[in-house]
């Protein structure tokens, strides 16, 4: 009996040890989240999503768990794969692997990047939406970036020809967690220089690319959904039958 309420004990001080990191670290998170367009059913956004993560994502990140080839999916053929997005591979039936060092990676970064094949079902697609757009300009960091959201990340601002370059808006605020200190907060950026896209447009860019990153990690969901609606109507269908049924069959026996 003792030492069964020992493990119940055990758990109960784990489960509050694990909470308690998990409240602290969502308190630093001071930087809002916003929320990404859904794009997750407009063919156009994905293909052009696809276009960005080739061109501007894959040079540092791989996604080990998508074939070239599953972008069929999206209504991009064979040959538009082989032309325009068979960058670091041979055949499209191989898969998104990058071509750099993954020791010169962690050298050059401090990390090495993370595969990419199901980041959007690890951070979620409002947290990819906002970090792709919370870039600025940092001269004491060895990128020369920073990120609001992800303060003193190691990645660069991949798509910074596209936004262009930014100064972080900063103010000065009493630490929640220590009255006596202040603490610097960004609640906004400043442009510098202008990027090939207008501040909209490259919004809906990012747009594109995250719903993108949100296909890939899961390129069937389109259709489980669809699916899912059909065997949930089928239930409810049969969910009926088999009510009347059995009302038909204990009725006289009542």
């Amino acid at each position: 009996m003792k030492k069964y309420i020992k493990k119940i004990s055990s758990i109960i001080l784990s489960s509050i040890c694990i909470l308690s990191a998990a409240l602290s670290f969502a308190n630093e998170v001071t930087y809002p989240i916003e929320k990404a367009p859904k794009k997750i059913n407009d063919v156009v956004a994905l293909q052009h999503g696809a276009k960005l993560f080739v061109n501007y994502c894959l040079n540092c990140h791989s996604a080990s768990s998508m074939r070239y080839n599953r972008l069929k999916d999206i209504g991009i053929s064979d040959e538009q794969i082989k032309n325009n997005l068979l960058f670091s591979a041979e055949k499209i039936g191989e898969t998104m692997q990058v071509a750099m060092n993954y020791k010169d990676a962690k050298q050059w970064f401090g990390a090495t990047p993370p595969d990419l094949s199901v980041i959007s079902r690890s951070r979620g697609t409002d947290w990819l939406y906002t970090y792709m757009r919370s870039f600025y300009l940092d001269s004491s960091r060895a990128t020369g970036w920073n990120n609001a959201l992800f303060h003193n990340v190691g990645m660069p601002h991949a798509l910074w020809e596209l936004q262009g370059t930014r100064n972080a808006k900063e103010v000065e605020e009493v630490d929640p967690h220590n009255h006596e200190n202040k603490v610097k907060t960004i609640v906004g950026f400043e442009q510098v220089t202008p990027g090939l896209l207008k501040p909209q447009e490259y919004d809906e860019a990012v747009a594109d690319l995250v719903a993108f990153l949100d296909w890939m990690g899961e390129p069937a969901q389109n259709q489980r959904k669809k699916m899912g609606l059909w065997i949930l109507l089928y239930l409810g269908i049969f969910t009926i039958l088999a009510y009347l049924l059995n009302a038909n069959y204990w009725k006289d026996i009542k």
